[in-house]
């Protein structure tokens, strides 16, 4: 049994950008992967509305922030063959005040303390495969969003480019989410459901070609 955990923040928990809800568990890309990958695979979903990197959130407390949670996750669901990090579109958020740099060095701790720890087979670090999230769009006025991310659409085009360069300094897997699917223009952040299939699909195919 190969075991995957998928560790991310709202588009990973399958955020429906129209309701507010919750996505299907068939219809959230983790569990497209689960369905097309079949058995052999165990799928663990680690999806959590407004999680960052690194940052804690002084609006919604220190729980928000993935390293905090990152080591015990690990430990919890050890031995792992694959880690998926996807996050970064948080730290856009205006109150951060972080450059993209300084969001992919936030991606670096997170991807230091997996490569570093025993979490995968036989002691060993599980492999690694870091996603560039989709660039934020221009977001609606009316959207409860548009303040906390203003000014975040450039920066958010920029992300892609330094994850791959901390994919290539720690010789992990990249994938591009920007080359398969696009935020919803509903609220200019989140995936909707025919997006989310279309990337688990694509991360299905992805994850069949890795040596697990």
């Amino acid at each position: 049994m190969k075991t995957i955990l998928c560790y991310g923040d709202s588009n990973t928990w399958g955020y429906n950008p129209a309701t507010g809800d919750r996505f299907n568990r068939d219809k959230r890309w983790p569990g497209v992967i689960r369905n097309d990958l079949g058995e052999g695979y165990h799928i663990i979903e680690e999806g959590l509305n407004g999680r960052t990197t690194v940052w804690d959130d002084p609006l919604h407390g220190g729980y928000k922030n993935g390293k905090n949670y990152l080591i015990p996750c690990l430990s919890t669901h050890k031995p792992l063959n694959l880690v998926i990090l996807f996050l970064g579109t948080n730290d856009l958020k205006m109150r951060f005040s972080l450059s993209a740099f300084e969001i992919s060095q936030g991606l670096r701790v997170l991807t230091d303390i997996i490569l570093k720890s025993e979490s995968g087979i036989n002691g060993r670090p599980p492999q690694l495969l870091l996603i560039a999230p989709p660039p934020v769009k221009t977001i609606p006025p009316i959207s409860r969003f548009s303040e906390e991310f203003s000014e975040s659409e450039i920066k958010s085009q920029k992300l892609g480019e330094y994850y791959q360069q901390v994919a290539e300094e720690y010789g992990c897997e990249f994938f591009n989410a920007a080359h398969i699917v696009t935020s919803s223009s509903l609220d200019g952040i989140h995936l909707d459901e025919k997006e989310h299939i279309k990337l688990g699909h694509k991360l299905a195919e992805f994850v069949r070609n890795l040596n697990l």
